[in-house]
């Protein structure tokens, strides 16, 4: 971490001051109240509701709920929503989120930074960024189709951040500390953050910060780095095998050396807010939130080559990432009478992507001899780029009656700039090449899309028990791309002359739902939802084909490779919410059916095999979520919730599987990969009186199901085994204002893949060299821990 972010990150650890504002977000709810039995209140529906009376399948995880449970953000989110599963890849990326089954493409052991499947919001601003939950009030998890209200396209539903607003009445404030102890770690981890509300001008202008420092020390040993790149021979011991030696003690320590915990996380993260409260039935409210998180390598070992362990990385580099994104946001709310509430949303979002990785495998797979090198190796370096704007206003009816609306226009323009190389120390001097910035390959890609929409939903109350909504959205969109590959190795230095192409795309489509819901009694309500979701098109980022191909390496895209259209889903679903026994057991059972058409798969080029992606198939998700939370008795709460999901295509999608030699056919029936289909989780909260202060137990079991690496398990997938972690803690609340906690994370130590990076033909010895392009994504081991807050 560079000297200003340590400075930072230390000073907002004592004073918790910054310089910047935040926004309050339109038809936010005052803060949910954490009491037993109290009502959890959520705004999906655009609308402030009760969770028990809002008429869609929406899980809300409390304040107080993420603080108990050390839930620091959306990769720990899963245990405790039904119906999602999320692939924990490290701090290199926001790992992988997967809603309902909806996923056709293979795991990863890099994670993601981005998926359009479903929608990730701050508030009212659509970003996919694993933003810590500092000062939250709530996470909201919408299960499902959510195309009408929700821009970017919410194919299977949207995560919601949702923030504390500031308050110009009061003073307010607070500390947290966190230290811990992990399993195959060697030094301890530690948590500092803090949150500051200040009534700058006592009911009308308010300042809130929310500002912490997360360093986590990883676990993941890089064993075999490189000592000196293009001299050190990545693997002394040849011809070899896939379990054998690298080479022996002498060698090993000429060729190699060692860097402990690689997969180490430095966050700091903060959110700054200024509300401007003038007069009665108006807010303003501006914000700035700024997220970097940096780490040295992946969350994953190399499935057991060389004989590595279950937390040791067989790659000849680290593989750093950095990761910053800065958000600016504005919003008007403003009454209309008694008519209507106006609310404007407005962001502007950059977020700077800069990455490494070892490429050696892959470039040895060409089978362009580059073996004959004793010391070849290779290395990527990558840097990209999202700037992001985009603007909501709508309006929400106030007028009462037996009618009420909501009608409003979307725009978001997003851009995204990459530059990526491949090196290959030592290699051009061996081969006679003047290139002396060694890069083997080199691409670019400039895109810019842009989606409107209009949108409005109308809801009909004709007596207090039946509630009937319909809505519509109609988008537009418009994708333009520019991009480029080179070869540099067959061009004269210092150029590297890129072979490039643009293009553009375009498409409009509307989206629908239609939901109803009845009221049996002020405690049983059961309802109904068709409704449809959707995902832009757009261009592939690869320079075309020139036809007829010349001789030698082509890397380029056919005319039917270059684009792809939007896929959509449908949704059927019927649900009942229920709150018994005076509120002591509340819970919510749904089932649902999704059939997804025109999906969009990962493909490759025929010329090069480059990342492309293509529409193919047919799939169905059918299941059934049910999420219950009991207090039969005061100070003692259970909480659980189970999913079931069946996630598999209905059409065959000829040649999607290609392995190291071979292509092969998925087929109708195959199971869709990437998430579970049986999960759920079970915990306890006893609480009770020590004295004048209070003593808290918990204790939560999950189990996470069997997971298909790749569709159908067919091409080299595997099925990775299903598995069940623990979390404990005891807490020590002094007053209403101080809380000591001692804390264990998978308690057990359990020790599990959650995903995969490559198939299993890619465990080979090509020409004696034993290939690491295979690895496997590990789950965190145990942590115990201690943590203190302090409220002000």
């Amino acid at each position: 971490m560079n000297f200003s972010l340590k400075r930072a990150a230390l000073l907002s650890a004592s004073a918790i001051v910054s310089v910047a504002a935040l926004p309050a977000f339109a038809q936010e709810a005052p803060e949910a109240a954490e009491e037993p039995g109290t009502e959890i209140i959520v705004t999906a529906t655009r609308r402030a509701v009760s969770l028990q009376n809002a008429p869609i399948n929406i899980s809300a995880v409390t304040a107080e709920n993420l603080k108990d449970q050390r839930v620091d953000d959306v990769r720990s989110l899963a245990a405790f929503t039904p119906g999602v599963t999320i692939q924990d890849t490290g701090p290199r990326s926001s790992g992988s989120i997967v809603m309902r089954g909806l996923s056709a493409s293979d795991t990863s052991a890099f994670g993601a930074n981005s998926d359009n499947t479903l929608a990730t919001y701050l508030g009212e601003i659509p970003l996919y960024q694993d933003f810590k939950f500092i000062d939250m009030n709530r996470v909201e998890v919408q299960l499902g189709p959510q195309g009408t209200l929700y821009g970017l396209g919410t194919l299977a539903g949207a995560i919601r951040y949702i923030p504390n607003r500031p308050d110009p009445d009061r003073w307010e404030g607070a500390f947290h500390a966190r230290v811990y102890d992990v399993a195959h770690a060697k030094d301890p981890g530690f948590v500092v953050d803090g949150m500051i509300n200040v009534p700058l001008i006592p009911g009308k202008v308010a300042f809130r910060s929310a500002t912490g420092y997360f360093n986590d020390p990883g676990f993941i040993d890089y064993n075999y780095l490189l000592n000196t790149p293009g001299v050190s021979n990545p693997q002394p011991n040849r011809p070899g095998t896939f379990f054998g030696s690298i080479g022996t003690a002498d060698q090993i320590a000429q060729n190699f050396h060692t860097y402990e915990d690689a997969n180490f996380e430095h966050t700091f993260t903060t959110r700054n807010q200024l509300g401007l409260y003038p007069f009665e039935g108006l807010s303003v409210t501006l914000s700035y939130v700024r997220q970097q998180t940096d780490t040295n390598g992946r969350q994953a070992n190399g499935g057991g080559v060389f004989g590595t362990g279950k937390y040791e990385a067989p790659w000849r580099y680290l593989e750093p990432a950095k990761r910053v994104a800065d958000l600016y946001a504005a919003e008007v709310e403003a009454e209309l009478g008694d008519i209507a509430q106006l609310v404007s949303a407005t962001a502007f979002t950059r977020q700077k992507f800069k990455s490494s990785a070892d490429v050696t495998d892959l470039l040895l797979d060409l089978d362009y001899d580059y073996e004959l090198f004793p010391a070849f190796s290779g290395y990527t370096r990558s840097n990209g780029e999202n700037e992001q704007f985009n603007q909501e206003v709508r309006l929400v009816s106030t007028h009462g009656g037996p009618f009420s609306w909501v009608l409003g226009g979307f725009y978001n323009q997003l851009k995204t700039k990459s530059d990526y190389r491949e090196i290959v120390p030592g290699y051009p001097a061996w081969a006679g090449i003047n290139r002396p910035d060694e890069v083997e390959y080199a691409s670019y890609v400039n895109t810019k899309t842009t989606e409107k929409a209009v949108f409005g939903e109308l809801t009909f109350q004709p007596i207090d028990a039946l509630t009937l909504t319909a809505g519509g959205r109609y988008f537009k969109y418009d994708a333009y791309v520019i991009g480029g590959q080179a070869l540099p190795l067959f061009q004269t230095f210092p150029n590297i002359n890129f072979r490039s192409r643009e293009g553009d795309t375009s498409d409009d489509g509307n989206v629908w739902k239609l939901n109803a819901s009845y009221k049996f009694s002020p405690d049983v309500m059961i309802y109904g939802t068709f409704s449809k979701g959707y995902r832009i098109g757009g261009v592939n980022r690869v320079a075309p084909c020139v036809l007829p191909l010349p001789p030698g390496q082509n890397l380029c895209a056919l005319p039917n490779e270059l684009s792809f259209a939007p896929d959509t889903t449908k949704n059927k679903e019927i649900g009942i919410r229920a709150s018994l026994f005076d509120g002591k057991l509340r819970t919510t059972l749904a089932f649902f059916h999704i059939d997804w058409d025109g999906i969009q798969l990962d493909g490759l080029t025929e010329n090069g095999a480059i990342g492309i992606t293509v529409n193919g198939g047919k799939a169905v998700s059918k299941g059934v979520e049910f999420s219950f939370n009991a207090r039969p008795f005061e100070g003692f709460s259970v909480q659980g919730n189970w999913s079931y999901t069946d996630a598999y295509l209905t059409e065959a999608v000829p040649g999607l599987l290609k392995t190291r030699t071979n292509e092969f056919d998925a087929l109708p029936g195959d199971r869709l990969p990437g998430s579970t289909k049986v999960s759920g989780s079970l915990g306890m909260n006893y609480e009770f009186p020590v004295g004048e202060d209070t003593m808290t137990l918990s204790w939560t079991s999950t189990y996470t199901g069997d997971i298909f690496t790749r569709v159908g398990a067919r091409g080299g997938g595997e099925v990775l085994p299903a598995y069940t972690t623990h979390r404990a803690s005891i807490a020590y609340a002094l007053d209403d204002t101080l809380e000591f906690r001692v804390y264990a994370d998978n308690l057990t130590n359990k020790f599990a893949v959650i995903a995969v990076s490559n198939d299993l033909s890619r465990r080979i010895v090509n020409d004696g060299v034993v290939s690491r392009y295979y690895a496997n994504s590990v789950l965190s081991p145990r942590k115990v821990g201690f943590e203190m807050t302090k409220k002000f």
